[in-house]
């Protein structure tokens, strides 16, 4: 038998447009100039550039940015109750809607750099030599096989047989590799090699055989293993040769390129502008703060839009064709209202944020020294500025600032704590700007071991554990010691 009951439950859910809001919080200010020049194609009743009743500043300021806006900072024009000019009580669709744009603008659209493929300028080269029709279609296979750092990573026999399948051409590993060496020929050196040793030996066997050059290729050749481990005392022993030999030899490998795909400058990359959402100076000792103007645009609701909703409401035989007409002006007047609300609260959001990072690593940017920087999490700057830890999250994962010492990742500013040997909570960016300090100023004829460096650390008042100072090492992309060591 079945029994029915009735369950209460409090719950807590986003509006459409509360969701909006954040996606709009979360956008740099790139993607954000997108997302306005969008609601302004979509929306007839959005107009962009200043109202003729409005004035406002394009920046704001620490002076400017208050949170009770006084009428001469007023950003844009909003004051409209377009419920006033209808009698029903119908819902906008856009209301009922979980998104006002499409989940794919969420996608970055940035240009690219113009010029022909990486491969295509292989081909080109190619064909300059004299290839019979079968060695032809295996050396374009191949350039086809070439990755962007401009390696074939692929095994010489699945090469044979995709050629077979693929291309109907029937052929050995012999032939490949035979064929392989010409496209070995093609610039830029080092281009199709199999692995890093091939791709050294490839460049160094077009250089001019130097004593240096010699040795060069002896050591990649016969002793790579040992050399790439930097065992300098088993490859003077192996070649009988002085540490100023070796020296050089090593100085000759230095100058190759392991990676010689990325020098081709006609390979499409995308091309990354940073545009600071923030811009902190110093002026007479004390830290201003102000936000990209690029943040507050110039936007107000259409006065067309609002004088057609009150032509309406003066006529006296209203038509049905009139009735929706009037509902499809009043959802894109709503829309329009709430999209510049929207703006406003998204540009106080970033401001107070930024506001409280700024002065919880005050000493940071008055001086730029990173040892300077203090521990914060998200939950110590959203307990200051009274605001979810997710909403600080999207604000410092996606925005930069620019300072004196140059553009900064606002994200960069947060890091754990942990204690030094006064009980006292320092940053863990200030025990790795010490550490990547240390082992820049050590001796690599004998650097320090991962041991010796938690020692130095702890008389500088720092207690951290060996695993630690490896981890914190891999952090900053720093080898062991042996693969520090230099001759």
């Amino acid at each position: 038998m079945l029994k029915q009951q009735l369950n209460f439950k409090l719950s807590q859910k986003l509006s459409p447009q509360q969701i909006q809001l954040m996606k709009m919080i979360q956008l740099p200010t790139q993607a954000f100039e997108q997302r306005i020049s969008q609601e302004l194609e979509e929306n007839p009743a959005l107009e962009g550039g200043k109202d003729e009743r409005d004035e406002f500043d394009d920046d704001f300021s620490n002076d400017e940015f208050d949170d009770n806006y006084d009428e001469g900072n007023e950003i844009i024009e909003t004051e409209i109750n377009v419920d006033d000019y209808l009698s029903d009580d119908e819902v906008p669709s856009y209301k009922l809607a979980a998104n006002n744009y499409s989940a794919d603008d969420d996608e970055r659209q940035t240009p690219y750099a113009a010029g022909t493929s990486f491969n295509q300028y292989l081909l080109t080269q190619l064909s300059t030599y004299r290839l019979n029709e079968e060695e032809k279609e295996i050396a374009e296979f191949l350039v086809g096989s070439v990755d962007e750092s401009g390696y074939i990573r692929r095994d010489m026999q699945d090469i044979v047989d995709d050629l077979a399948f693929t291309q109907n051409v029937y052929t050995t590993v012999e032939k490949v590799e035979k064929v392989l060496k010409t496209v070995q020929e093609l610039d830029p050196a080092g281009v199709a090699a199999r692995n890093l040793q091939e791709c050294l030996l490839i460049q160094l066997e077009r250089k001019e055989p130097t004593p240096a050059v010699v040795l060069a290729t002896d050591i990649i050749d016969e002793s790579f293993d040992q050399f790439s481990k930097k065992h300098y005392k088993k490859l003077i022993q192996k070649f009988e040769i002085t540490e100023d030999q070796l020296r050089e030899a090593i100085h000759e490998i230095e100058g190759l390129n392991p990676k010689p795909g990325g020098t081709y400058s006609g390979n499409n990359r995308i091309i990354e502008h940073v545009v600071p959402d923030f811009a902190i100076k110093i002026v007479d000792g004390e830290l201003d703060l102000t936000l990209n103007g690029r943040n507050a645009p110039e936007l107000h609701v259409s006065h067309d839009y609002k004088n057609m909703l009150k032509g309406y409401k003066e006529t006296k035989d209203k038509s049905k064709a009139q009735k929706d007409a009037v509902m499809f002006i009043k959802q894109k007047l709503d829309a329009a209202k709430w999209f510049i609300d929207a703006i406003k609260q998204r540009q106080q959001t970033l401001f107070v944020t930024m506001n409280a990072i700024m002065h919880h690593q005050k000493e940071y940017f008055l001086t730029g020294d990173e040892r300077k920087l203090k521990p914060m999490i998200l939950k110590d700057i959203a307990d200051k500025i009274g605001m979810d830890v997710s909403t600080v999250s999207r604000v410092a994962n996606s925005k930069y600032v620019d300072t004196p010492y140059g553009t900064k990742l606002i994200k960069e500013f947060f890091s754990e704590s942990m204690k030094n040997d006064q009980g006292e909570d320092v940053s863990t960016r200030e025990i790795k700007k010490i550490l990547e300090i240390t082992i820049a100023e050590e001796d690599k004829r004998k650097p320090l071991t991962d041991d010796k460096l938690a020692k130095i650390l702890l008389e500088k008042g720092y207690p951290i554990a060996r695993r630690t100072i490896a981890k914190y090492r891999e952090q900053l992309d720093l080898p062991v010691a042996r693969l520090r060591k230099e001759i």
